[in-house]
């Protein structure tokens, strides 16, 4: 008797080959930073300006024989690794930053330095932070894969660049002291204290709130500036600090006293009361940034945070 047929078991799938592993990541995108530092000295003073109107416009910032910084460089990088795992040897890297920039600029006086400071010439331009930014993306532009540049003139002041553009970001870092209280007022006791903890304790808690503020604009190609510096400091100055520092914000700020001060609508409200005034002074105003503790912060975008241009570049300056 012929034994029933027995259906074959189906056959397993074959697994499917895996990727070949790239060697060493070769061809991987990958964005790298570099830091160098410099000392130079700078004067904003402009020949076609009478002393008391350089003196009106610059400040002390016109004073002969003019002032120095320690300049920190942050250069951004990017491309496919090669086959030994770098986007680009870090020490040829280092020789063409020395090369085209440090050996260049350190210990010098900038306006003398390189011919783009020349203010006896019509294209001549003060050498400002961002000015400075400027002239050095385009010295290394040739040698380097260059995304992005980061100069700080001091711990409180730096400028971002993403291209060879005129177009440049400025921050400027300041700081007060304030204490709130986060509670919702419609809501009861207990239920503020399920929300937020301790900081809803009725005779709330203070903060050192460090803050960043970004604009945004066109460098002028005669005074080298995105905007008017001692006007933006004056502005956050008189519109942000002096109102916010040593208050209570829920009873010493009007916005506060329907709105909960948490860092995201301190950060909010920042943004909303400079960005008119940043853009009279003929910038945007790029970001708002405020440090609420050594673990907390909260950033605004007061305009689209992506701006078509290299958010990665940024996000590196930012971390290195």
């Amino acid at each position: 008797m012929t034994p029933p047929l027995v259906a074959a078991p189906p056959a397993s799938p074959v697994p499917a080959e895996p990727a070949p592993a790239l060697a060493h990541g070769r061809g991987r995108p990958c964005v790298i930073t570099r830091r160098a530092c410099f000392s130079a000295s700078h004067r904003y003073w402009l020949p076609e300006l009478s002393p008391d109107d350089n003196q009106a416009r610059f400040g002390a910032c016109s004073l002969a024989p003019g002032h120095g910084h320690n300049y920190e460089l942050i250069v951004a990088m990017g491309g496919p690794l090669d086959a030994d795992g770098m986007v680009l040897n870090l020490s040829d890297v280092k020789h063409a930053i020395r090369a085209q920039v440090t050996d260049q600029l350190d210990f010098r006086f900038l306006n003398d330095a390189w011919p783009e400071f020349d203010l006896s010439q019509p294209g001549g331009m003060l050498p400002t932070t961002e000015a400075l930014t400027l002239a050095i993306w385009r010295r290394l532009a040739p040698h380097l894969p260059l995304m992005g540049l980061r100069l700080y003139e001091t711990n409180k002041l730096w400028t971002d660049l993403l291209g060879d553009s005129m177009e440049a970001f400025l921050t400027i870092q300041t700081h007060f002291a304030a204490a709130h209280r986060l509670a919702r007022p419609e809501l009861s006791p207990e239920d503020n204290d399920a929300i937020y903890g301790k900081c809803a304790r009725p005779h709330g808690h203070g903060h050192n709130y460090l803050l960043e503020v970004s604009v945004r604009g066109q460098i002028d190609p005669r005074t080298g500036m995105v905007c008017d510096l001692a006007a933006l400091q004056q502005l956050v100055e008189e519109l942000v600090v002096e109102p916010f520092d040593h208050t209570f914000l829920n009873k010493d700020v009007a916005h506060f006293a329907t709105t909960v001060p948490t860092a995201e609508n301190i950060a909010l409200h920042i943004a909303d009361l400079l960005s008119a005034p940043v853009a009279a002074l003929g910038a945007s105003l790029h970001k708002v940034r405020l440090q609420e503790s050594p673990n907390n912060a909260a950033e605004v975008f007061a305009e689209v945070p992506a701006l078509g241009l290299k958010p990665q570049a940024l996000a590196a300056l930012a971390t290195a």
